[in-house]
């Protein structure tokens, strides 16, 4: 379908492909902005109500990841449709997987994601302990705990539960619509290595946690592929947001009930 409303930026984040400059800077400005945001705008005002750091991220992802890229998903839907719709931005929304089948494979993913992700922990503190204690964010560490301790105990609560509706739903629900519907299937490198190269720029991004990158590029990389291979985002989707919602909701949970260590 051809862009109804002509500008050059459309055409250009339109393109079939993009090029390597355009790719890096699409992938890593979100992540920028999310760092400017934290220090800007949510860590202060979390810190005015003596929050813990990480409802000031979750704060600072919500305010970047709503605008710049859902936002620009659709408006770049709107500059090729003529209305507010993601047809012809993001890719594999045809749903060719059969619900019998999208289920249990989704259901899979996430256990792998689950299992993988929390096996992968004492690296990832390894990796941070080695590598990143210099960052300057508050309770930066190799869990998300680390972002809780030292707060009175219906504080943590708080922050945890509030989060479940945004980095437990639906900020993973946009970041799969932005990274692997529409910038995978535009990657300058289209073949086998296109979902490894989608998940290692996914990692990058996270400039606010870049300790987990081996980790992160590991559990997410079968989502990637799967999308790639059968052309359904809602793998990924079903992987990410419920991965998400299930290890926020478990830790708000086990944080209520006096469980977490």
């Amino acid at each position: 379908m051809e862009i109804l409303t002509k500008t050059p930026i459309a055409d250009r984040l339109l393109a079939e492909r993009h090029s390597w400059p355009l790719t890096i800077a699409l992938h890593l400005a979100p992540g920028a902005l999310v760092v400017a945001a934290y220090f800007l705008i949510a860590h202060p005002l979390v810190q005015a109500i003596n929050y813990p750091a990480f409802l000031a991220w979750a704060i600072a992802l919500f305010v970047v990841l709503v605008p710049a890229e859902l936002g620009l998903l659709l408006w770049l839907g709107r500059c090729r449709n003529g209305r507010w719709s993601l047809r012809g931005v993001v890719h594999y929304l045809d749903r060719p997987v059969p619900r019998r089948r999208l289920v249990p494979v989704v259901v899979l993913l996430i256990v792998q994601f689950l299992v993988i992700s929390l096996a992968l922990v004492p690296f990832d503190n390894l990796v941070y302990d080695t590598f990143f204690t210099w960052l300057p964010f508050e309770g930066a560490g190799g869990s998300v705990t680390t972002y809780l301790d030292g707060y009175p105990h219906s504080v943590m609560v708080i922050a945890l539960a509030s989060g479940i509706p945004l980095t437990g739903l639906s900020l993973p629900l946009i970041e799969e619509l932005y990274f692997r519907g529409f910038l995978m299937p535009r990657l300058p490198h289209q073949g086998r290595l296109t979902p490894l190269l989608s998940s290692a720029l996914f990692s990058l991004y996270h400039l606010w946690a870049p300790w987990p990158i081996i980790s992160r590029v590991i559990f997410m990389l079968p989502g990637a592929w799967l999308v790639w291979k059968k052309k359904d985002l809602r793998l990924s989707i079903g992987m990410h947001a419920g991965s998400a919602f299930i290890l926020q909701t478990l830790g708000t949970l086990a944080l209520l009930l006096n469980l977490a260590p």
